[in-house]
């Protein structure tokens, strides 16, 4: 399975959203939080080509976005094979 880094404050419920379909995916993931961390924000934001918002997400270094294009991808059945290796 590729790695899944997610970008999370503590509070988000789009964090937390994200987090727990990963979870029931079974899937492992680090996660980064950018809450009191400017320069980890920072670091998201260049990777995730501007994007200030949280969660972002990649999944084997690609960015993918946030909470609702991670759903979007499971939707479309797209994820699983996302995440295979």
């Amino acid at each position: 399975m590729k790695t899944v880094e997610i970008y999370t404050t503590p509070y988000c419920p789009y964090c937390i959203a994200a987090k727990r379909l990963l979870t029931q995916k079974g899937v492992a993931f680090s996660e980064i939080d950018v809450s009191r961390d400017p320069a980890q924000r920072q670091a998201m934001m260049q990777r995730a080509k501007g994007r200030h918002t949280v969660p972002q997400i990649f999944i084997g270094g690609q960015h993918v976005g946030g909470c609702d294009d991670l759903h979007a991808l499971d939707h479309r059945a797209a994820l699983d094979a996302m995440l295979a290796d």
